[in-house]
């Protein structure tokens, strides 16, 4: 007998003896694994497309979609695409900072990740995907998403026991962040700065990191210019709205739940779903959940096209929605 039709005759053999309740949660099962695939595609499709100028549009596209559910999904999307395209950084801290307004367990999420990104990077000496994390972590905290010490927590590490490449990324990090340390921790920016110029004159480093640091000094005699806290665009949170996270560099208890982007049944399924659905209009009011289309979905393009996700006056009127609304609790 052929293997193919002795299978056939096994998969018949058990469902015939599958009772009714058994065929139900299969059925639940595989609709569950449907709902669970568009969901990648819906928040892939948005994340790969977003930029400056359609990120209040791809924040309509993207609450409709289960965020708490998708959670992993999401901070595993916008991590690899920040990785990819490090310039547009800023654009996805900005993206993030909306949504961790609304649902801060996702932002807190992402953030504990991108530390643990970081730890694992800086330990393995694996400088591409330090700076990947550290750059992103430096916007989060411009945006207010993590707290500054954090970043003061990074500083110090890159600085305890310099080497060529702990010393560029940390160059790289201030560069980032330094404008904001400047506005609200300036002494103890002081002496993260007279670390530096300890190392220039003391330190056995490479010269050209030398030249990194006399230039980083010219930068902050010139205040940053070039690197704004939040770039134009994309200051979309007020002051009062901030969430900001206090993750810390040194936490042994960081989880990155990484269970999480993987398909489980939910036996609460329908009910947690209509839960959201409540999340979702108290977000984005009662005429804008409708749903977003697999084709418009996009999976996992990176395509720049247009959308018709939302009307004009959406997009209009979606920094009202993600600032001005009650931010929902952390569950």
């Amino acid at each position: 007998m052929p293997p193919s039709m002795r299978r056939q005759m096994m998969a018949a053999a058990a469902e015939a003896s599958v009772d009714n309740d058994g065929k139900q949660a299969l059925a639940d099962e595989v609709k569950q694994r449907e709902s669970w695939e568009l969901l990648k595609k819906r928040i892939n499709g948005p994340i790969n497309k977003v930029n400056t100028s359609n990120i209040k549009e791809i924040l309509i596209e993207l609450f409709p979609a289960n965020l708490i559910r998708g959670r992993g999904l999401f901070c595993r999307s916008v991590i690899k695409a920040q990785s990819l395209s490090r310039p547009f950084t800023p654009v996805y801290a900005a993206l993030v900072a909306v949504i961790n307004t609304k649902l801060p367990i996702v932002g807190e999420l992402l953030l504990t990740r991108l530390v643990l990104q970081f730890r694992r990077a800086f330990g393995r000496d694996d400088k591409d995907k330090c700076l990947s994390a550290i750059m992103f972590i430096a916007h989060l905290t411009n945006q207010r998403v993590a707290h500054e010490v954090l970043a003061l927590q990074i500083l110090t590490l890159l600085l305890e026991n310099p080497t060529d490449d702990s010393v560029e990324i940390a160059v790289s990090f201030m560069r980032e962040v330094g404008a904001l340390l400047a506005e609200i921790v300036p002494r103890v920016l002081n002496a993260v700065f007279d670390t530096f110029r300890s190392i220039l004159h003391d330190a056995d480093i490479d010269k050209r990191v030398q030249y990194m640091i006399e230039v980083l000094f010219q930068y902050r005699r010139e205040g940053f210019k070039g690197n704004p806290v939040i770039p134009d665009g994309l200051d979309l949170v007020e002051v009062e709205e901030q969430i900001v996270h206090e993750v810390a560099l040194d936490d042994d208890d960081l989880d990155g739940q990484d269970e999480l982007n993987v398909f489980r049944r939910d036996d609460n399924f329908e009910d947690n779903e209509r839960k959201y659905d409540d999340i979702k209009r108290e977000i984005l009011g009662d005429g804008d959940d409708s749903e977003v289309s697999e084709e418009d979905s996009g999976g996992e393009s990176g395509s720049e096209s247009d959308t018709e996700s939302g009307s004009e006056s959406e997009a209009e009127g979606i920094e009202g929605k993600v600032e001005g609304g009650a931010v929902l609790a952390k569950s």
